[in-house]
């Protein structure tokens, strides 16, 4: 088995986590998709990155799509089996990927030269990046601990991310985010898969 990302995107990283709280072995090769001289497409046509190769050849692509499966794989569960848990887990993964996506949004329009940047859209983004993260620490403080879950991973890896892209969003200022945070940074899953 062999993952194709980037070290820093989050969504490698929410699949490295899961990688590593599973025990599954695999080889990273680390790519850069925005590179001309990138390989990934041979993976995933669209581009982009987590992309799965699996033993015999076939590739999966999609960081929800691949935790889905490599779930299905010897060790702890990450999504539950119960209908209204696993929905809720679900949506807690989709939360963590829509910060991931509306961070990485807003990076790429600052990104652009200043004469062409839509600061209205920046804005926009950033309403959601903060709404987003005050879904997480009202999700965290409802459900006080249980065991870790894809939910948690993903949204641990947006919130990661954006420390490491944008640290002038400080939310590890909510005690709740900050001590949920640094429990999950004890974990050799997320230690070992540091962006950077």
């Amino acid at each position: 088995m062999k993952l194709i990302g980037s070290k820093t995107s989050p969504y490698v990283r929410k699949v490295r986590v899961v990688l590593a709280e599973k025990g599954i072995a695999h080889n990273f090769v680390e790519e850069n998709a925005w590179s001309v001289e990138t390989t990934v497409p041979r993976f995933n046509p669209l581009n982009k990155v987590p992309a799965l190769t699996l033993e015999d050849g076939e590739s999966i692509y999609d960081s929800v799509v691949i935790v889905e499966y490599l779930d299905t794989l010897p060790g702890p569960r990450l999504i539950p089996e119960d209908p209204r848990e696993r929905a809720l887990v679900r949506r807690d993964e989709a939360l963590g990927d829509g910060i991931s996506d509306a961070g990485i949004t807003m990076r790429l329009e600052g990104q652009r030269d200043p004469a062409r940047q839509d600061s209205a859209w920046i804005a926009r983004q950033k309403s959601k990046v903060d709404s987003g993260i005050n879904a997480v620490s009202r999700s965290v403080a409802h459900r006080k601990g249980g065991p870790m879950t894809v939910g948690d991973i993903a949204c641990a890896c947006a919130l990661f991310w954006l420390e490491f892209r944008f640290p002038e969003i400080r939310w590890r200022e909510d005690p709740v985010l900050r001590a949920w945070a640094e429990s999950l940074e004890q974990r050799p899953s997320f230690e070992t898969t540091k962006p950077g």
